[in-house]
């Protein structure tokens, strides 16, 4: 299906952004609209104007045709001089390096070129048969991505900031799609893996720790069937404040309820302390905060009924096997007189570290951020699969042959388990109700919930997902 100049000229301006490193109100401030107005008209809620197409090509340094002929087009026509320092390293051959290109961009086109012409008026002459003639992914993240045997030493440091790595491998994606941004996300989205892992192999650059990404696995987080589970109770939330909906549905109360929705939470555990090397087999009831993860406990008893237990939803008594982000929440909730104090039986520990994931945690929030103020859903997207993927594939996946880390797989989720709890808990604190918990990212309170959260789809804010009422006539 053929696009519309209005959705063509969309994609180019977001492709522009990507490579100028400009956001919305830079680019809003030089055209002379507000930043507001900007995002309407790149989400498609209102209009570009001709006058908004003659500024922003001067903007960039083109003429307007050359802007209105898709984003490969006008990526290659675009001044050397208002791309940004660090892009002289940037590995996505946007523009040709050929002393002049089939069909260079001119200061007065007498037609937009059709999308045949226009994708090769945009790239290099070949100086092989068309198949070969491809455009190279980003370096940087693709070379890396490549290899599936872990390397000790193994990493070359990056060409430029972490986030470029993303942001080029977005612009390479559209550039290959000819600015089709469902073929460029779906594209992105296939390359997640690899893409994540090579980002993750570049953030470890000069890290003070070299971790194992092959160690032995303890037993005990070996599974116990080919299509079952081991033995690790992650904490996941299912709660409900039984006393309160039993009371609503008797008649006797109504309690107008908020849905909560924590904004990227695997994102947000990517931050958590992480064992760097194999795990090791010690028993005795002593918790070592230099180390993390996985322990035996007898959870002792919890005392708050008003608020869940960080224990999730298990109902039956007895010892369990849990992640250092749980038995840390237990112990740090007995320090509050919330639960009787948990009895740490054995563990399976290394030296840890709560930093080994926080720069390519800090790039993918950069990136993220950025592709919310522009209304990029398609970087968006790929940031979003990026993060998931690789919580859900470094325990023991066909899909990443890069690690097999089962314990940082278990620790990372309970780490988002813990997050929302911690959420309920400040809430409580506050003087909200704690209606429901569950899943991942989901809070149900009843009161004045923004006087407590910030609202937004930042990573520290929350977004209102529903409002109902309890009682009454439901």
């Amino acid at each position: 299906m053929t696009m519309s100049t209005e959705e063509t000229l969309r994609l180019t301006v977001a492709a522009l952004m990507q490579l100028t490193r400009q956001r919305q109100p830079d680019v809003a401030a030089a055209i002379g609209l507000t930043q507001p107005q900007l995002s309407r008209r790149q989400s498609g809620k209102s209009a570009w104007t001709l006058t908004d197409c003659d500024r922003l090509a001067a903007h960039w340094g083109m003429p307007t045709l050359d802007l209105l002929a898709g984003p490969t087009h006008a990526a290659g026509c675009l001044p050397a001089t208002r791309r940004p320092t660090a892009d002289a390293q940037t590995a996505v051959p946007l523009a040709p390096s050929a002393p002049a290109p089939p069909a260079p961009c001119s200061a007065a086109p007498t037609a937009t070129p059709a999308p045949a012409e226009t994708a090769a008026a945009a790239a290099p002459a070949p100086a092989a048969p068309a198949s070969s003639a491809a455009p190279a992914p980003a370096p940087a993240l693709a070379a890396a991505a490549t290899s599936s045997v872990p390397r000790t030493p193994r990493r070359a440091a990056p060409a430029g900031p972490l986030p470029d790595l993303i942001r080029d491998r977005v612009v390479a994606a559209l550039t290959e799609a000819g600015g089709d941004a469902d073929v460029a996300q779906a594209a992105l989205i296939k390359r997640a893996v690899p893409d994540v892992m090579a980002l993750f192999a570049a953030s470890r650059v000069g890290g003070r720790y070299e971790h194992s990404e092959f160690p032995p696995t303890a037993g005990i987080l070996q599974k116990r069937s080919q299509k079952g589970a081991d033995a690790i109770w992650e904490g996941r939330p299912k709660w409900r404040a039984v006393d309160l909906h039993r009371a609503a549905r008797a008649g006797h109360i109504t309690v107008d309820v908020t849905a909560l929705d924590m904004n990227a939470a695997y994102l947000a555990a990517l931050k958590t302390w992480l064992p760097i090397g194999k795990l090791t087999h010690s028993e005795g009831d002593r918790h070592d905060p230099k180390r993390s993860g996985v322990h035996l406990v007898d959870p002792g008893e919890w005392l708050t009924p008003d608020l869940p237990s960080p224990l999730g939803s298990r109902q039956e008594p007895g010892p369990l096997w849990i992640t250092e982000p749980t038995l840390r929440a237990l112990i740090r909730c007995a320090g509050m007189d919330l639960c009787t104090p948990p009895k740490i039986m054995e563990s399976w520990t290394s030296g840890a570290s709560e930093g080994l994931l926080e720069k390519m945690r800090r790039a993918l929030v950069t990136v993220r951020d950025e592709a919310i103020d522009n209304n990029d859903e398609v970087t968006t997207e790929y940031v979003k699969s990026m993060y998931s993927k690789f919580v859900s594939t470094i325990g023991e996946s066909a899909a990443n042959r890069e690690i097999r880390r089962p314990d940082w797989m278990h620790i990372i989720r309970s780490q988002a388990f813990v997050n929302l709890w911690l959420k309920a808990h400040k809430a409580h604190k506050a003087g909200l109700t704690v209606v429901q918990m569950s899943g991942t990212d989901e809070l149900h309170v009843s009161g004045n919930w923004q006087a407590v959260f910030p609202e937004g789809r930042g990573l520290s804010q929350v977004k209102a997902k529903s409002m109902y009422t309890l009682g009454g006539d439901e």
